[in-house]
């Protein structure tokens, strides 16, 4: 996994904690539903077009997630993004930063 994909994946799963904390009472571990939901969340963000280009989900013309895991990923983002800049904030900049980046397809060249 790129350095940029690996930085998102880290702040989807913290935003997901902070989410399954709040919302399941979970002090150390997530819940089976928050797990399932981190695991695909993993999945797609490797399996990105963009490779390290990747843009931040609110600004990608092609979304990742479907069915009933977008709507929970909406329900996560919006909860825990507010929160990320108290709880890690060095990862929020970057991915503020990140924000403004133009996303370029990947083209894999034989």
């Amino acid at each position: 996994m790129e350095k940029k994909q690996a930085r998102e994946q880290e702040s989807i799963s913290k935003m997901i904690f902070i989410y399954c904390n709040k919302h399941h009472n979970s002090s150390q571990n997530l819940c089976e539903d928050c797990t399932t939901v981190s695991e695909y969340a993993a999945k797609c963000i490797s399996l990105c077009p963009y490779g390290d280009d990747k843009p931040v989900c609110g600004k990608c013309p092609s979304n990742c997630f479907r069915g009933d895991m977008y709507g929970k990923m909406v329900k996560i983002m919006r909860f825990a993004g507010p929160r990320m800049l108290y709880k890690h904030p060095i990862l929020t900049v970057k991915h503020i930063l990140d924000a403004f980046k133009k996303p370029q397809l990947k083209v894999d060249r034989l």
